[in-house]
């Protein structure tokens, strides 16, 4: 879905509109779609003033700086578009046999509380991991549609004013709620298009960050600049972040990030057929098929309360206490479970499983277990403390000494 703005993003597009005098809620719709204006007051010193040049074989395009790339995305006003986005996640996570299907979406896809397939709770929890195809549409910030194209099947997730509508075509099961609402009243959704990535990548941009403009290329036959973004600090398991920026709407066609350790992409997202016209009405529209059976959500207000905004990537993992900063930061919560995870003999089956996953620590925290991908690290120890982030097994365990 199309990333949903911050109060600051909010408040900075107003400003801007003030100044250019421009409507007011013509930029206060824009900011729903655009990279939150708040990066724009990034210090120079921080982002790299390199001007782009063209890579041979790739568009000739004007000169540009990285800090007028970020003022040009975050001023963006693209409310319509549609298109085909290919996703690829790889976390480098073991073979399960299929077990990680069912930890991640529910089991049979109906693990959520309503126990609904087509619940977009569970079923948009897919994208974290493998290949994906999405049908993507949007005209202004109360209609989207996300469609998760499978074999002989589709899940869709549609939005069309105080209604959204999940779809699983494979067991014609429907789930409705309309206690979503629209912008800041929505809840947290999986990011499913390039500017969605984008969005969150952009709000880690501090003095711990450097960015740059890498030259150019092409992205679904659109001409575009490639934002490039590294980490300054060591410890942490990003190695950079390539966003490919449409050279005439200013919106992000591909997103890239790599590890540090090196090899394929953790996340690889990028349209691959856009398009910036208006979608037809139909796109939105949607009527419950003959037969399916249709789960309303209850109380989802008050069961999900609306999110905190996040300032970094750490706070993804919003509520939890955040040791560090930038791209070492490490989010840390104390579960209250004494004894770790049961991954000796004492856990039988499960334990062994689960001990071969994960490597024995130590340290001043005492004892615990480090279970690896290759982006994002998390301790549990023995007194029940989880530390988690974007940061090598050694960072995790200097934090847990620290926050000992």
């Amino acid at each position: 879905m199309a990333p949903y703005e911050s109060d600051d993003a909010v408040g900075a597009a107003r400003e801007g509109a003030a100044r250019d005098g421009a409507p007011r809620s013509g930029r206060r719709k824009a900011a729903r779609y655009a990279v939150p204006v708040a990066v724009v007051g990034v210090a120079a010193a921080t982002i790299g003033l390199v001007p782009a040049l063209a890579d041979s074989g790739d568009p000739d395009l004007p000169k540009i700086t990285a800090q007028q790339l970020i003022d040009k995305m975050a001023k963006s006003d693209v409310q319509q578009l549609s298109g085909t986005v290919k996703i690829t996640t790889d976390l480098g996570l073991p073979d399960l046999g299929g077990l990680e299907d069912g930890l991640l979406s529910g089991s049979g896809h109906g693990g959520s509380g309503d126990g609904s397939s087509a619940d977009p709770r569970s079923r948009l929890t897919e994208l974290a991991t493998g290949m994906h195809t999405l049908r993507v549409a949007a005209d202004g910030p109360d209609r989207q549609k996300v469609s998760l194209l499978e074999r002989g099947a589709e899940y869709s997730l549609i939005h069309d004013g105080k209604d959204v509508w999940g779809y699983d075509s494979k067991s014609n099961e429907v789930y409705h709620s309309t206690a979503a609402g629209s912008g800041k009243e929505r809840r947290a959704e999986p990011p499913a298009t390039p500017g969605d990535f984008a969005e969150k990548a952009l709000k880690a941009v501090d003095d711990t960050t450097s960015v740059t403009v890498d030259g150019t290329a092409q992205v679904a036959g659109r001409d575009a600049y490639k934002l490039l973004i590294r980490p300054r600090q060591s410890g942490t398991t990003v190695g950079a972040i390539s966003i490919a920026v449409d050279a005439k709407t200013w919106t992000p066609l591909k997103f890239t990030l790599t590890p540090r350790s090196g090899g394929a992409a953790v996340v690889d997202a990028g349209f691959t057929q856009v398009s910036f016209a208006r979608p037809a009405a139909s796109t939105f529209d949607f009527t419950p098929p003959k037969g399916a059976k249709v789960t309303e959500e209850k109380d989802a207000a008050a069961r999900t309360p609306a999110p905190k905004h996040d300032e970094d990537l750490a706070g993804g993992l919003g509520g939890l206490d955040v040791l560090g900063k930038g791209w070492t930061s490490v989010a840390t919560v104390d579960t209250g479970a004494k004894g770790g995870l049961p991954t000796g003999s004492q856990g039988g089956d499960l334990g062994g499983f689960l001990g071969s996953l994960g490597d024995p620590v130590s340290g001043k925290f005492g004892k615990g277990t480090v279970f690896s991908t290759r982006l994002v690290n998390a301790l549990i120890t023995d007194d029940g403390k989880v530390y988690a982030g974007l940061v090598t097994k050694e960072t995790l365990v200097k934090a847990a000494d620290a926050g000992k």
